[in-house]
């Protein structure tokens, strides 16, 4: 989602006639979008910003300017505490920054514009990344209030947009020559709550692929406690839809779940990704987990591993509790020590490590199909990929060029990447 917004300001600053550089030291503007949901991203937002002065100091029409999720959280803060920021701009306020640009180049400093309309106004212009796949905003916002997550208030209320706005701009990105779009919301399950129009996510996904040109559709983040038989359907019925999904599990202890706040219990989890499994062959399951969350004994991590291996996750984030202020987690006692949530951990990366290998590997020999997304970073003879399971394939092109989709064969497998070569697709 910060990979889109940051598209969105890039796009807007473009508007005014400005251009991208690779250094900071060349810039007449800096803008930081922002990370709040974890401590350690927040520090090095705060530290990034600090180390920024020095610039200002050299350059005093410097414009430094602020967004994203700690700026929506402690916009003003940020203001007063670093004197060389010239604005702080909120998450629903991106089409504000051309005009706080202006302003701060005209000398007036120091502004906010932080207060989060429902409403929301899509960037007219984004300066896109990639040119084979695309980010789409589909809704903003979220109403489950987990625990411990940051989301809900600095992200807003839950806001659809009308699938006729959603449709036409997939349509001009398919006709620009874009091949894949991953429809985002911080709970797409819930899409179409409170618009005019009669229709879910599910009827969203069967509108778009229909689009000619576009050769597949991701979607993130799916909760459990809203995903449908009927979304499962979708998944293995519409063909552009590929056999991957992103399904936060967060913790395999019923007591923990609770406490965050998830609305569903380790069971309900483990039948809907059964019922996935028996639909849509080849499925491939992400997650997400935290460890050390307040009350997490011993007993209650180990319920997490035994998930891990009962489940098998293709890949997983893992990410170790931190508070967030304003949050309900941030009133209980964190009683987890530093050392036990390293710890937990590891011994989780390293287990999912072993599981991706195994996973991967059983696609050793197999035909698949890649989506061709041009040379690899590291060597510009190789060309890289991503098959429908959404893992990164590295082969020699030959006569196929970037946006292709063809068949791929890999020969070897690691926990992350398959080598390989490609077929006729």
């Amino acid at each position: 989602m910060n990979e889109l917004d940051s598209e969105a300001m890039a796009g807007a600053m473009s508007e005014l006639g400005y251009e991208m550089v690779s250094s900071e030291k060349d810039a007449d503007v800096i803008i930081l979008n922002t990370c709040t949901v974890r401590d350690l991203a927040e520090k090095k937002a705060l530290g990034k910003i600090g180390a920024l002065k020095k610039l200002k100091d050299a350059n005093r029409k410097l414009v430094i300017g602020v967004a994203g999720c700690l700026a929506q959280q402690r916009g003003e803060q940020l203001l007063k505490r670093f004197k060389h920021l010239d604005f702080a701009v909120g998450t629903r306020e991106i089409d504000e920054i051309p005009g706080l640009v202006a302003e701060a180049v005209a000398g007036r400093r120091q502004i906010s514009r932080l207060c989060g309309r429902r409403k929301i106004t899509e960037p007219a212009v984004y300066k896109r990344m990639h040119d084979v796949k695309a980010f789409i905003y589909v809704m903003r916002g979220c109403e489950n209030f987990c625990s411990y997550c940051i989301v809900p208030y600095v992200r807003g209320h839950e806001a659809s947009r009308p699938s006729f706005e959603i449709i036409d701009e997939i349509k001009k990105l398919a006709d620009a020559g874009y091949r894949e779009v991953c429809l985002l919301g911080q709970n797409v399950n819930s899409y179409g709550r409170g618009l005019d129009e009669k229709i879910d996510f599910t009827g969203l996904l069967e509108k778009i692929n229909k689009i000619g040109g576009l050769e597949r559709i991701r979607f993130m983040t799916s909760h459990p406690k809203d995903i449908s038989d009927r979304l499962i359907r979708a998944v293995a019925e519409l063909d552009k839809v590929c056999e991957s999904i992103h399904f936060p599990l967060q913790s395999g202890s019923d007591k923990i779940l609770k406490l965050m706040n998830r609305g569903y219990t380790y069971a309900d989890y483990l039948k809907i990704v059964d019922k996935l499994r028996k639909n849509v062959k080849d499925i491939a399951v992400s997650t997400d987990i935290i460890v050390g969350f307040p009350g997490e004994t011993e007993q209650d991590f180990r319920q997490t591993v035994k998930a891990f291996n009962e489940i098998e996750f293709n890949s997983s984030f893992i990410f170790k509790y931190s508070p967030r202020s304003g949050t309900k987690a941030a009133e209980l006692d964190d009683d987890v020590p530093f050392k036990a949530k390293l710890e937990r951990n590891r011994e989780l990366l390293d287990l999912q490590e072993e599981i991706s290998v195994r996973k991967n590997e059983k696609f050793v020999g197999k035909k698949l199909e890649v989506l061709i997304e041009g040379p690899s970073r590291k060597d510009k003879n190789i060309s890289t990929g991503r098959t429908r399971q959404n893992v990164i394939a590295l082969f020699e092109s030959g006569k196929h060029g970037k946006g292709d989709v063809a068949g791929f064969i890999p020969r070897l497998a690691s926990s992350s990447v398959l080598r390989g070569k490609l077929t006729d697709k």
